[in-house]
């Protein structure tokens, strides 16, 4: 034999031999603890069969011959395991030919021989080929691994496990064709993970290698450090990204509840801006028109003045002129400035000429140039459709122009500021049914119920007086009236047709006077309204008092008005304000 060094004659080893299961056992190995020399001889013997070795099998000579020459005559090892074999295993081979063939199968069954009776183990894992696997119980003892050694030689390894050692691959020739590369990747172990390198689904879907891949319209390409320098881009990109948003929104959150309101400093520029201030707004509403005006910086510090100043609150709807850039505490101070303030102010009961007079002022126009407008332009500011329904009405607007403050500042067009008044009045007879009320109170029209309200607005001084002058309006308009025979009999009404507010007028100037707002010469109602009343008045119109009330009396000449249900009460009244004027 030739393997491991047994010895050098062509006898296979004898299945008794208890080095035997140095070649397709499963968990049996000869013993690598003591080793007793054989005297560095070569072993010639062989060991008769023993017919009690029943748990080997039945092992005849031609089998061991052809396993040894199947099993161990193809191997092919390194000539460093060959001196190995003659040194120990031949040294072996003068000792156990002394033995006594049955001391030696005792003492194998025991568990090998190592001169002692004692037999150190190193177990195998189950190896399926192996026929004597069942015996892998009889080795149970751990013995130290004399493999694990940097000098030791490798374990020997069952015949069903040797493999052919393959040959060295050759190197990979200098110079490879253009184009091409070798069919090998350092892969992820060499430093570069597969991510990076461009790895993944793609690459493993080809059935190309990668030089097949790289040749084929250049989609290869592309060098794996340039896909991973992309990849740490995006990598970077998306972090820097994270990174910024949520700087930016905790330095927003931060700046909205912590950091004081961006503000000017200062009173403005010279530069001036006109504010109009709609009805109703609040300090936030009112700090977002003076941003986008671009007056005050931002709409909390606006707020914020406003909340500190505690006269803010007698800022009213209307228009402004206000600088720009101004800090927030100067916006406030300069709008309760009335100086600063462009608005008209509509009262209850003026007339509409002396409301053209003021937009005119407020807006720098010539004079009389609003009610120009007003005269050819009522149809398109925005009158109701029972509006104007007499042609004999002096001013279609007449009683439209509804009694608040409205933005005038210089240029804006008068037709605007006419617009907003008329926009103001129909929001306001909107909130109730005049046609309704027309009915109930035996008028022809909504606009008879805005012209006695006018009337009542110019007679009346206080609340109380308004309802009594309603009733007495409506009992002089009855049919049945005989006291003054559906005459109104109103001194406001001549002044109205004569633009004047006298309270002393001859009998023969009134009465000589034949224009149908003259009601001293004419029955009913005027034909339109005679001023603008408030809303006070017009509650008063639609509920009258029902004491009976005829007559009426100003006997101080002034405010003191006083009312009478007969005739001779009457002159009495007029008696008193002889007196108290000196007529």
């Amino acid at each position: 034999m030739t393997e491991y060094g047994r010895g050098s004659g062509s006898e296979p080893w004898h299945p008794e031999d208890p080095l035997y299961g140095d070649g397709g056992w499963e968990g049996q190995q000869a013993p690598t603890g003591h080793q007793p020399a054989y005297g560095g001889q070569p072993q010639h013997h062989h060991y008769p069969q023993q017919p009690q070795q029943q748990e080997y099998g039945d092992w005849g000579q031609g089998q061991a011959q052809q396993y040894d020459q199947q099993q161990y005559g193809q191997q092919q090892y390194d000539p460093q395991y060959q001196g190995y074999d003659q040194q120990q295993y031949g040294a072996q081979d003068q000792q156990y030919a002394h033995q006594d063939p049955q001391a030696y199968h005792e003492g194998y069954q025991e568990g090998g021989w190592d001169g002692t009776g004692t037999h150190a183990h190193v177990p195998y894992a189950a190896d399926p080929g192996d026929p004597y696997g069942q015996q892998a119980a009889a080795y149970g003892a751990e013995q130290p691994d004399f493999y694990g050694t940097p000098d030791a030689y490798p374990p020997p390894e069952p015949p069903a496990r040797r493999r052919a050692e393959p040959e060295p691959e050759p190197a990979p020739e200098a110079d490879t064709e253009a184009g091409q590369r070798p069919d090998w990747d350092p892969g992820p172990d060499q430093g570069e993970h597969a991510f990076f390198a461009g790895g993944g689904a793609e690459d493993d879907d080809e059935p190309e290698g990668r030089g097949d891949r790289r040749g084929r319209g250049g989609k290869g390409t592309k060098s794996k450090k340039s896909r991973s320098g992309c990849a740490c881009l995006v990598v970077v990109l998306v972090f820097g990204g994270g990174v910024a948003g949520v700087g930016y929104f905790g330095y927003d959150y931060y700046q909205n509840r912590y950091a004081a309101a961006p503000d000017y400093t200062g009173d403005g520029t010279k530069q001036t801006v006109s504010i109009e201030v709609p009805k109703g707004s609040g300090g936030a509403a009112i700090g977002r028109l003076l941003k986008e005006a671009g007056v005050v910086k931002s709409v909390d510090a606006f707020v914020s003045a406003v909340t500190s100043n505690p006269e803010a609150g007698g800022i009213q709807a209307g228009a402004y002129i206000l600088r720009k850039e101004m800090s927030a505490k100067s916006a406030v101070e300069m709008m309760l400035d009335p100086a600063s303030q462009a608005n008209v102010m509509v009262t209850p009961g003026q007339r509409n000429v002396s409301v053209y007079k003021a937009i005119d002022t407020k807006l720098g126009l010539a004079s009389g140039a609003t009610r120009k407008v007003a005269e050819n332009e009522y149809k398109t500011l925005g009158l109701p459709a029972w509006a104007n329904d007499n042609e004999d009405i002096k001013d279609p607007l007449e009683g439209f122009l509804f009694p608040g403050t409205y933005g005038a500042a210089k240029g804006m067009k008068p037709e605007a500021v006419l617009k907003s008044m008329v926009a103001h009045a129909n929001e306001v007879y909107g909130e109730y049914d005049l046609e309704a009320k027309a009915r109930t109170l035996k008028l022809e029209s909504p606009l008879q119920v805005i012209t006695v309200a006018s009337l009542v607005q110019a007679e009346g001084k206080t609340h109380d007086d308004y309802r009594k002058m309603a009733e007495v309006v409506y009992n002089r308009l009855k049919p049945t009236n005989d006291q003054t025979n559906q005459l109104l009999q109103f001194d406001s009404t001549f002044n109205y047709l004569k633009g004047e507010s006298k309270i002393n007028i001859s009998e023969s100037e009134i009465n000589s006077n034949k224009d149908p707002y003259n009601t001293y010469t004419n029955k009913g109602l005027t034909p339109g309204p005679i001023g603008n009343p408030g809303e006070d008045a017009l509650k008063a119109t639609m509920n009258p008092t029902t004491d009976g009330w005829i007559y009426f009396v100003a006997t101080d000449g002034e405010s003191n008005t006083e009312f009478a249900k007969t005739y001779a009460d009457f002159q009495k009244l007029k008696d008193k304000f002889d007196a108290s004027t000196g007529n």
